[in-house]
């Protein structure tokens, strides 16, 4: 990736980093992480010890106490070479950032180190089989029973539902006409009895994962809720505006590996006794990607520096949502089409990069969801009756 306006020498170095490990470790087994559906754990593990993993969390629990375009930079870099092992940095951040600044410090003491370390991952619970836009429309059930929350209920659609070691879990603890003010969070270990899972067979992201956690009355200590009872939509919700910037980085890091290698393959292919890139049909199409995928990692680089630098960022997180993930897919396309018949085949990566980046033009809220909040914070609340 190039420099930006947003670069300093350390995150510089960073990148260089993350660069290196992933062009080195990642890049050569993306293909066969897909085909065992699994990460490899010595492979999280040095991420992590090469302090590529939640580099913004504090360095007591193993972060190095940067800003949160660190780990932007990182994702970017990690997404170039495996798209679904840029989950583990995005899955940490969102997942840390909520321990950080929730749980208790015994928890945060077991588990943040551990998470940064590479040597386990968290989850984060919050779609139902009944809600998934709606996402206050829970019915997962929280009852508190003594020193102890009794979970009973289905999430859905969760990533690494069956690779985490624990879960933040989105549950009920009011009414369901309180909406969001009835809804809380809690930490779930995921070796807690009365928890099982499932793993669907989905069209892409296999290394990562996707599938349901099942609560049969699970007992959580009380001392696991994250923020207030009854808050926890409000105040937990908020993480995702980080992690909305990081995966639209994450969808922007495969394009533009897609491009570079398409750039360089249409200086090669010869068609008509002349290379590719004298035809302005091929070659504008990659111009106008690569304008686009430049314009879309400031838009999300920017969405990083605003929450550094404590301003609002929520419609700009919106943006680097919706965006990045359409653009990624529709640069992955087209140059899927330059490389021609051998690219629809699974010699190439484009066909998995594709199906990789689609997912997440649904998970973590749809472009619909998006450009919703994106009109709250323009319009105001009261304007739209949200």
């Amino acid at each position: 990736m190039q420099p930006t306006i947003f670069d300093t020498d350390e995150l510089s170095a960073l990148r260089d980093l993350a660069r290196k490990f992933a062009g080195e470790k990642l890049a050569p087994g993306y293909r066969a992480r897909e085909k065992s559906g699994s990460f490899g754990p010595e492979l999280v593990r040095e991420m992590g010890s090469l302090g590529l993993i939640a580099p913004e969390l504090p360095e007591e629990v193993g972060g190095l106490g940067a800003g949160s375009i660190y780990s932007g930079v990182i994702i970017e870099e990690i997404a170039r070479a495996d798209f679904n092992f840029g989950y583990i940095n995005v899955l940490a951040s969102l997942n840390g950032q909520i321990l950080a600044n929730f749980a208790n410090p015994e928890i945060r003491r077991d588990w943040l180190p551990r998470l940064t370390a590479g040597e386990i991952m968290l989850a984060i619970a919050l779609t139902e089989p009944r809600g998934g836009s709606d996402a206050a429309n829970l019915g997962l059930k929280m009852e508190r029973s003594g020193n102890h929350y009794v979970l009973n209920g289905e999430k859905t659609s969760i990533s690494a539902a069956d690779q985490a070691a624990g879960t933040v879990v989105f549950a009920r603890t009011g009414s369901p006409e309180d909406r969001a003010r009835g809804v809380s969070a809690v930490f779930v270990p995921m070796d807690t009895p009365g928890i099982s899972t499932t793993r669907f067979t989905d069209v892409g992201q296999h290394a990562i994962g996707r599938g349901s956690i099942f609560f049969d009355n699970v007992r959580v200590p009380t001392d696991h809720l994250l923020g207030n009872e009854g808050q926890g939509f409000v105040q937990v919700m908020q993480g995702f505006d980080f992690s909305r910037s990081l995966i639209g980085l994450q969808c922007l890091g495969t394009a533009r590996q897609s491009l570079d290698e398409a750039w360089a393959y249409i200086g090669e292919r010869k068609a008509f006794g002349k290379p590719l890139a004298a035809f302005q049909g091929v070659t504008h199409q990659l111009a106008d990607f690569d304008t686009k995928v430049e314009a879309a990692r400031l838009l999300c680089l920017n969405a990083l520096w605003l929450k550094d630098t404590g301003r609002p960022h929520v419609a700009e997180a919106a943006m680097a949502k919706w965006w990045p993930p359409l653009l990624a897919y529709e640069a992955i396309h087209a140059c899927l089409l330059i490389h021609g018949h051998a690219a629809y085949s699974n010699e190439l990566p484009f066909e998995q990069r594709l199906r990789d980046v689609l997912g997440l033009q649904i998970g973590d809220g749809t472009a619909h969801i998006m450009k919703n909040i994106i009109t709250r914070e323009r319009a105001g609340r009261a304007a739209v009756g949200a």
